[in-house]
């Protein structure tokens, strides 16, 4: 590709795609963020009287705001309206919100029958928990993952990636794509639901498998992924920072090893004897903690070691890796992170929100 063709196909491989956004907190913002980073136009519909976005909120970079007295019959018809224009609604309400402002899937498919209507919530849109007030944390404990994360004592509250962000907002992203795809093809609109509890639930899919097939137990943190491991961890140096080895496959725990110079270290030899791994664990840390991170990281990184260094976010964007590839970028004094995927045509990039006004006159509404 040439320069020329990639600086005219900057819009993303999203541009053309018009997605009305109903102002919310979590996994939906978060999808319309990256959305927009891909190229959807994108104007995000909040409450009269609502905080404009702040710059730091990185989650709502990338589309503007139109702020509407939602209970109103001219709010009512306007966002009715956007629909009209729009291939995608997002919201991220309690069930039976958006039907009572009178922009349910039945007015809002009335305005546009190939209207894709994407609804994410942490329990869904039915079920006896439906209707209950919940968060990330919650979620997850529903579908055995949060269960599965901790300590052998006790579970530990995880961040929201999990739930909120990977259960919820790359599964809405994934439907409403997908249902983008047979709109476009059929005419024909349609809800989808988004639920983190079904989300995170499917995320969980491997472990189903790895529990049917005997490799993971009832007991927390004594598995294959779950720090039980000694060769899939995480370790303290000498200056009180930490390292990840992830060597699952025998032969890159032995690169390892052989870069550290313990090939015949009979301890560490018992990789593959479970009865053995509170042995081998408590050696490599006793290893661990003789040097510093960034001597560590300086021995085994880029080798197939499978090693990195733990990093802070402070540390995250001068990484030699993370700062070629910009990874992460600067922008409006803050670090945040760049688009992902990345495209060879297509490429996304973090956008100027612009103004409401210019939105509705760029979507004919104005």
């Amino acid at each position: 590709m040439t320069t020329a063709e990639s600086s005219q196909n900057r819009e993303g491989p999203l541009k053309g795609v018009r997605i009305v956004e109903f102002a919310g907190i979590g996994p939906a913002p978060f999808a319309c963020m990256l959305l927009a980073d891909l190229g959807a136009d994108i104007i995000r519909v909040d409450r009269a009287g609502a905080p404009d976005p702040a710059a730091k909120e990185v989650h709502l970079r990338g589309r503007p705001t139109l702020k509407l007295d939602l209970k109103s019959d001219e709010a009512r018809q306007t966002c009715l309206s956007l629909c009209g224009k729009a291939d995608i609604l997002i919201e991220g309400f309690r069930p039976g919100v958006m039907e009572r402002l009178g922009l349910g899937p039945e007015a809002a498919l009335a305005a546009n029958p190939a209207l894709v209507y994407g609804r994410m919530t942490g329990w869904g849109q039915d079920g006896p928990l439906a209707h209950a007030a919940g968060h990330d944390l919650n979620y997850i404990a529903l579908t055995g993952a949060l269960d599965a994360i901790g300590t052998p004592e006790r579970p530990m509250p995880p961040l929201n990636l999990v739930g909120d962000f990977g259960g919820g907002s790359l599964y809405l992203i994934m439907g409403v794509l997908a249902a983008l795809t047979h709109a476009r093809t059929t005419g024909e609109g349609q809800v989808v639901d988004a639920a983190i509890v079904d989300g995170a639930s499917s995320l969980m899919g491997i472990f189903h498998w790895l529990k049917a097939e005997g490799l993971w137990g009832a007991a927390r943190g004594r598995t294959l992924l779950d720090g039980g491991a000694p060769f899939y961890d995480v370790y303290k140096c000498s200056d009180g920072k930490f390292v990840s080895v992830a060597g699952l496959e025998p032969h890159f725990y032995a690169k390892m090893l052989e870069i550290m110079g313990l090939e015949d270290d009979p301890v560490l030899a018992r990789r593959d004897d479970p009865a053995a791994w509170g042995d081998v664990k408590a050696r490599l840390a006793e290893i661990f903690a003789t040097k510093t991170r960034a001597e560590w990281t300086q021995l085994l990184e880029g080798s197939d070691a499978c090693f990195a260094p733990v990093l802070s976010l402070e540390e995250v964007p001068e990484h030699p890796h993370m700062k070629a590839r910009g990874s992460v970028v600067e922008r409006d004094g803050q670090t945040q992170p760049a688009p992902a995927p990345r495209f060879s045509r297509t490429p996304g990039e973090i956008r100027e929100g612009g103004s409401a006004d210019a939105a509705m006159e760029r979507w004919g509404l104005g």
